[in-house]
């Protein structure tokens, strides 16, 4: 156990702050409880269980880890949006956890964050969550539980899945579906210093440690291994993306052929387009469009060969084609969610947050940065505080080195300008902001009850880099 009393408060806080809420729930129960009128009665919808598991995600290559169900990703969940459901959690692992479900619109208690007042599911116990899912999209769920220094707990496990919310409304037309989830494994330590010159020459380097993988996988295995992606010449494939790692952010290619961009974080863009390279950071999801028009076996990857060499890709065959696995450089190009989006300028908002993110090197004889927000960082920061059915502007300014996956839960926020150029239209609950630079979103407050906001990256979150949202009244 490391670090000063900022660490030990947070968390003394999680642990018996969560024990506590969890233990006043009627749904969070003992799996082998004996009083049968606290159990929720009738049968959940769906039901998941946190339990360990061993993958093999190469040949000889096992990964001891904790998943939903023994499966990685696990088990897809399709619902409806507004039609109620139920989802049984019991928790087979040894310590307390939850589950949030990213991307819905639903109340703070079945969110799944104990900042917000989510209980914790004790070892041994089972919680039921309840809520009626919105909006339609490509959402998904994974343990919010804080990990700190202990690299398999958190989301470095194998504790995702795919959560499709379906409408009324079917996004594109398609032959064959398919989802592809991202993650590194066997994560370690390694100073911040290395991973800092490893990723930019220019950038300003800190402290502090940083976190390294071994291998990484496209769903549960390794590339070359596991079932290829099979299609046929002329197939439209709608593959929906995730990136489920803990802390880094992946660009992927298909050799031969262009990715059309329909949706990003399970919300239609405006300006559907073709792409070469995907941009995914920690939590993005993109919904994309394949035409199946270049037969051959080729390697669908990140665009970095030592990445590939980790394991990060998938083989994408061809009906009656043989050989080995093609790669070719894509041509190089950079990501800029402005072309998805309207040029036109968004509505004026009722009040703007101005939200400057730094890190602090390491406090208290940590040797992990503490990450702040406006100087101050998790628990000791005060709530931003908002009115029901006002505009809001948070302006995302970046002084720091790392880029970094912002995530705003129970919303979904307008992106109104990157740099110098302004936009509207693109909805998300996730943006990359890059070393230095500076993003704006507009949400609206239309959802009462406690909302939090950080940073995605675990190592991020668990060292200060959170805030809430309180609403007034």
């Amino acid at each position: 156990m490391h670090g000063g009393p900022r660490y030990m408060n947070r968390r003394s806080f999680i642990t018996s702050t969560g024990a506590l809420l969890a233990s006043r729930s009627l749904h969070a129960l003992p799996i082998q409880k004996k009083q049968r009128e606290a159990i929720p009665v009738g049968k959940a919808d769906h039901s998941l269980r946190i339990e360990p598991c061993t993958l093999e995600i190469g040949p000889g290559v096992t990964i001891k880890t904790l998943a939903y169900n023994r499966q990685v990703p696990g088990p897809l969940l399709r619902l409806r949006t507004g039609v109620p459901v139920t989802i049984d959690v019991f928790n087979a692992s040894p310590n307390a956890d939850l589950v949030h479900w990213h991307g819905l619109a639903i109340d703070s208690l079945n969110d799944g964050a104990m900042e917000e007042g989510s209980p914790m599911i004790p070892a041994g116990s089972m919680y039921r969550y309840t809520f009626t899912p919105k909006p339609a999209g490509t959402r998904w769920y994974h343990t919010h539980a804080s990990a700190y220094e202990d690299l398999s707990a958190g989301t470095y496990s194998g504790q995702f899945g795919f959560l499709l919310v379906e409408g009324k409304e079917q996004p594109a037309q398609y032959d064959q579906e398919i989802n592809l989830a991202i993650h590194h494994w066997e994560p370690s330590f390694v100073p911040m210093v290395q991973m800092m010159r490893e990723h930019s020459s220019n950038m300003p380097l800190t402290a502090g440690s940083d976190v390294g993988y071994k291998y990484a996988t496209i769903n549960s295995h390794m590339l070359g291994t596991g079932e290829p992606i099979r299609v046929k010449q002329g197939q439209r494939v709608l593959m929906r993306l995730l990136n489920a790692s803990a802390t880094e952010n992946v660009v992927l290619a298909l050799p031969g052929h262009s990715f059309r961009i329909i949706a990003m974080d399970g919300n239609p863009v405006p300006n559907p387009r073709p792409v070469e390279l995907l941009s995914l950071a920690v939590a993005e999801r993109i919904d994309a469009i394949v035409e199946m028009d270049a037969p051959g076996i080729w390697v669908l990857g990140s665009i970095l060969e030592k990445e590939r060499q980790m394991g990060l890709g998938i083989v994408v065959e061809y009906a009656e084609r043989t050989g080995s696995p093609v790669w070719k450089d894509p041509p190089a190009d950079e990501w800029d969610y402005t072309q998805f989006a309207n040029v036109v300028e968004a509505p004026k908002p009722d009040e703007t947050f101005v939200l400057t993110f730094r890190d602090s090197g390491p406090l208290h004889g940590s040797k992990f940065d503490t990450w702040t927000i406006n100087n101050k960082s998790w628990p000791d920061i005060e709530p931003l505080t908002v009115q029901q059915g006002k505009r809001y502007r948070m302006v995302f300014r970046n002084g720091s080195g790392d880029q970094h996956p912002i995530h705003l839960h129970r919303h979904t926020f307008e992106v109104t300008r990157i740099g110098s150029k302004q936009m509207s239209g693109l909805m998300k609950d996730v943006i990359n902001v890059m070393p230095l630079d500076t993003v704006e979103v507009d949400f609206v407050a239309n959802n009462p009850g406690d909302t939090l906001l950080h940073c995605h990256q675990q190592l991020h979150m668990d060292f200060g880099f959170m805030q809430l949202i309180k609403y007034s009244g």
